[in-house]
């Protein structure tokens, strides 16, 4: 029955991204690396981010994206997609390659980790960003730093227990092979944008972090909502800091627990 259901699940995310690749190419005048994002996202989370796409992004009338992106929660939406677009196709990278090798779970997670960290920091982060803070990578590096490390954390901390109790359930979901390892990074994904929202609807009203932009055909800026935020104050980014490595500790525990229950 739940390969039946997999399957399902598979036939509508295939629909999804087959309509939402029309509409990120033809219709919404979205920035490039948020299309990505949105693409990535819709591919592992399937229709479920296809609705937070239609609720959030796509352009209800020409001309309206500005206006209708501009809401915190529609930004803030959009930053949580940016943020887990890169970190999750980095831990399934991560995943994938670790099928070659005889490895124990502790460690296979925190590859995983460093994978989606990394990746996440490296190109969707600094790379793809670097021009919206004076197309220095370095600074765009630093400044990535804080809000990544953060969001990261708050991704693993769904993502880990999700994975280790599936695998627990069903060993077949660590083979790349069966549908349930596909079933268990959707899940997963969909998840760790739970727990990761309202981490990034924080750093998007701290201004450390962008939402969703509107690049429209013939302009190469980008317009987006952004208000002047207060600069967060340091007790408040190590407060929110100290929030991602509990979260990121308590997901480690119950992974651990789960495993050890379904085992």
């Amino acid at each position: 029955m739940i390969d039946g259901i997999l399957i399902f699940w598979f036939v509508l995310t295939g629909l999804s991204l087959i309509y939402i690749t029309y509409d990120l190419i033809a219709v919404t005048p979205e920035a490039p690396v948020m299309k990505a994002g949105w693409w990535l996202v819709t591919l592992y989370a399937g229709p479920i981010g296809l609705f937070f796409y239609l609720l959030s992004c796509k352009e209800p009338m020409p001309g309206t994206h500005e206006q209708f992106i501009a809401p915190l929660w529609k930004q803030s939406l959009g930053s949580m997609v940016h943020c887990l677009a890169g970190d999750v196709t980095g831990i399934i990278v991560a995943a994938l390659v670790i099928t070659f090798f005889e490895i124990g779970m502790g460690w296979e997670f925190l590859i995983e980790y460093l994978a989606g960290f990394f990746f996440g920091l490296l190109i969707f982060q600094s790379f793809f960003m670097r021009k919206m803070m004076g197309g220095n990578y370095f600074k765009a590096l630093k400044i990535s730093f804080y809000p990544e490390f953060t969001s990261m954390n708050m991704i693993m901390a769904a993502m880990i227990p999700t994975m280790a109790i599936w695998n627990g359930i069903e060993p077949s979901a660590q083979s790349p092979l069966s549908l349930h390892f596909w079933g268990k990074m959707s899940l997963a994904t969909i998840l760790a944008g739970l727990a990761a929202f309202r981490m990034n609807r924080w750093l998007v009203k701290s201004g450390l972090k962008h939402g969703m932009m509107t690049i429209r055909k013939g302009e190469t800026s980008h317009s987006g909502a952004h208000t002047a935020a207060p600069t967060p104050s340091s007790s408040q980014m190590w407060g929110h800091l100290l929030i991602s490595l509990i979260c990121l500790g308590l997901g480690v525990l119950i992974a651990w627990l789960g495993w050890n229950i379904t085992h």
